[in-house]
């Protein structure tokens, strides 16, 4: 028999989902709003609030972003408001802006936050597992100048 569809009403799972995300995985003030998770995706709106500094690696900065990362199947990006960057290791960081959609695929070492003058929110739906790797440096960030 094939997989029946999960549908999530409004988008939202039951009672208040938004959550600080942890620090050891951002930089800055991000909420996370969790929309559906099981074993195999994880699916949420993400917002990086911006425009104020924020504490990383004993110096002041205005990163707003995550660590670097992996995902086992890959990850969607689809902008919903603001501005930011994304980038795979090794390469100049790509502007993101409202409409822009991104598919990372499965293994690809990147990041993605908002710019250092303005919030970035987005829809991600990663799927597999999620390898944090180390935060993004300062000078990777600075690298979209």
């Amino acid at each position: 028999m094939a997989p029946k569809m999960i549908f999530v009403a409004n988008s939202r799972k039951e009672g208040n989902s938004t959550s600080k995300g942890p620090d050891n995985r951002f930089t800055g003030d991000v909420w996370l709003d969790s929309i559906f998770n099981d074993k195999q995706n994880t699916i949420a709106n993400v917002t990086f609030s911006g425009l104020k500094e924020a504490y990383w690696f004993c110096w002041l900065t205005t990163n707003f972003v995550g660590a670097r990362h992996t995902h086992e199947g890959g990850q969607l990006i689809k902008v919903l408001s603001g501005s930011g960057w994304v980038c795979d290791r090794g390469d100049k960081p790509k502007r993101l802006r409202v409409g822009d959609t991104v598919w990372c695929p499965p293994g690809t070492e990147h990041w993605h936050g908002a710019d250092d003058e303005s919030m970035m929110s987005h829809f991600v739906h990663a799927h597999g597992a999620v390898d944090w790797l180390e935060p993004v440096s300062d000078e990777d960030y600075k690298a979209k100048k």
